[in-house]
């Protein structure tokens, strides 16, 4: 009891007061008019032609006053927000058996002339519209949010988070269905597969969370989905269209295969051989990883385990890299086609795991590219605004390409990591001894030391 007691309590705190006083007046009106026309009825058949005519006319009144002044009234407080829903309706398989049963039953009533089928052809087609009711119903008032990680990686499978509110003051939806809405043959920007909600209480909120995969990089943008549900027969599709922008920057893979790896000793070599005053305060001894300098080695601890062992030195802070990636996408007549295209992606890929190999060294990593230039911090400092780039990166122009390697020329206190889709030799040769290129010409040709 006292649970149905708060209940009322909180509705009648949402309530429009004065739009339920409004309300209520109207039917107390209009319970009086329609009695005021029933005894008109009673007087006329009684012979009382005065009385009934009095009636009559005094009923259409009050009914006139409640159309006048009541329902305008009403229309202006009532939340009709269901109107603008855009609402798409298909019948399913079961639907059309269920509508051709239906109208078998109805040749059978009409041919017959039995009540009993008439009473069974009623039921049947009560049903069809008790369907369409609760299957809007259970659309009203759902609206629909969806979240997705700060950041995300091209090929790395994330959690997307789907949410349905339902604002509704008493009633409960179910069966509801959340879709992307793609043009035909084209694929989902953001979600995947349909995400599925059974029961969605009354002013709660329900979230469920979905692997999402996203193959490429970029902005993937979607911009409307679908709310759909068949509740409560199955014999109804019906679908309510939902604008919500759902965006998400995808950077560039960070994994690097067994190939691309194996440079990174020699990176790190250029590096030491280019870097003056290198800390040489022995820290620790370590187990070798593949990106670790032969030069680190401890031969003697070595021998001792049977397994190669590393060098760490108390000071670092020497690892200064300027990362680049050279927006090159073609020669003179700029051509535009699949092996260029896959070409500059490649160099964007490698971009970033180089990018991320600092980052996960903590190295001082600054980068440079068309329209970016970050300044030399920690690589934790920077390198989501560089992911951020090399997540819309595209080609650039000539002269673009030109003025780039013309600042890096400017620049040879500051050892430059260079990737770029030129071919061998376009490199200005200011460059070459504070450089180490990355080439991506051919697949089977990855790299060259100038």
């Amino acid at each position: 009891m006292s649970q149905q007691n708060s209940l009322l309590a909180g509705l009648w705190a949402k309530a429009d007061t004065p739009g339920v006083r409004a309300f209520f007046l109207s039917i107390a009106a209009l319970g009086v008019a329609l009695l005021l026309a029933v005894y008109s009825g009673a007087a006329a058949e009684l012979g009382d032609v005065g009385l009934a005519a009095g009636s009559a006319l005094l009923a259409l009144a009050i009914a006139g006053w409640v159309a006048v002044t009541l329902v305008p009234t009403l229309a202006k407080r009532t939340p009709l927000r269901w109107i603008g829903y855009r609402m798409e309706y298909k019948i399913s398989r079961a639907g059309w058996l269920y509508i051709a049963a239906t109208l078998l039953v109805a040749l059978a009533a009409l041919n017959t002339g039995n009540n009993l089928l008439f009473l069974i052809l009623a039921c049947l087609i009560s049903v069809i519209l008790m369907s369409g009711i609760l299957s809007s119903i259970s659309l009203a008032g759902v609206e629909l949010r969806i979240e997705l990680p700060e950041h995300i990686f091209a090929g790395q499978t994330v959690r997307a988070t789907v949410e349905l509110e339902n604002g509704k003051l008493t009633l409960p939806s179910f069966g509801l269905r959340v879709e992307p809405v793609t043009a035909a043959g084209t694929p989902a920007a953001v979600l995947e597969k349909p995400v599925y909600f059974p029961y969605l209480p009354r002013q709660e909120r329900v979230k469920q969370s979905v692997p999402v995969t996203f193959l490429r990089r970029g902005l993937h943008v979607q911009d409307s989905f679908r709310i759909v549900t068949r509740f409560p027969f199955g014999f109804l599709e019906k679908t309510r269209r939902v604008a919500v922008k759902s965006e998400a920057l995808v950077y560039p893979s960070v994994e690097m295969d067994s190939e691309w790896a194996e440079m990174f000793p020699a990176i790190e070599g250029s590096i030491e051989s280019f870097s003056k005053g290198r800390g040489q305060d022995l820290h620790a001894l370590r187990e070798y990883l593949p990106t670790d300098s032969v030069r680190h080695v401890h031969w003697k601890a070595s021998a001792r385990t049977g397994s190669l062992v590393v060098r760490e030195f108390a000071r670092e802070d020497d690892c200064r890299v300027l990362l680049v990636l050279d927006p090159y996408g073609g020669g003179p007549e700029r051509p535009h086609g699949a092996a260029v295209e896959e070409r500059f992606e490649r160099a964007v890929s490698l971009c970033a795991g180089i990018a991320w190999r600092f980052y996960e060294r903590n190295a001082q990593l600054e980068f440079r590219g068309a329209g970016i230039e970050t300044a030399l911090a920690p690589a934790e400092a920077n390198i989501f605004a560089i992911l951020r780039y090399l997540a819309v990166a595209r080609s650039e122009a000539p002269e673009v390409e030109s003025a780039l390697l013309g600042d890096l020329a400017a620049a040879p206190e500051l050892f430059k990591l260079i990737v770029t889709s030129r071919p061998r030799g376009t490199i200005p040769a200011d460059l070459w001894h504070s450089s180490y290129v990355v080439f991506l010409e051919t697949v089977d040709e990855p790299h060259r030391r100038l």
